[in-house]
């Protein structure tokens, strides 16, 4: 197998041919969604710190505040990522069923009572 400038030969064994078209794996999606919200929950407190490093440094209340501003909605957003879904491909069924559009309230029937 012949190698150039440090990239294997397509079809070898370190660069096999990609033969399917299907997606990743549920527990390999898990995985990568896991990875991210452990690393966007490991910056949180470490940013902690930097506050108040920042504020030993500067002695400025307000940089200290914006740093911690910051890292409040992290955690509100880390599983934002983590309960993501890759988007649906155009082959996967919609629910919505157009055949079945039951109304909530149904309209007045013809008797009424007259009292």
């Amino acid at each position: 197998m012949a190698r150039s400038g440090g990239f294997h030969e397509a079809g070898s064994p370190e660069n096999p041919y990609l033969i399917t078209e299907a997606a990743q794996s549920f527990d390999e999606q898990h995985r990568a969604r896991v990875r991210k919200y452990a690393i966007m929950m490991s910056v949180r407190f470490p940013a902690l710190i930097l506050a108040a490093v920042a504020y030993g440094i500067w002695a400025n209340p307000w940089i200290s505040m914006a740093i911690i501003a910051v890292s409040i909605p992290l955690p509100w957003m880390a599983v934002l990522v983590a309960n993501d879904r890759p988007p649906r491909s155009k082959d996967e069924p919609g629910r919505y069923d157009h055949h079945h559009d039951h109304r909530a309230i149904e309209g007045p029937s013809g008797h009424t009572l007259d009292g």
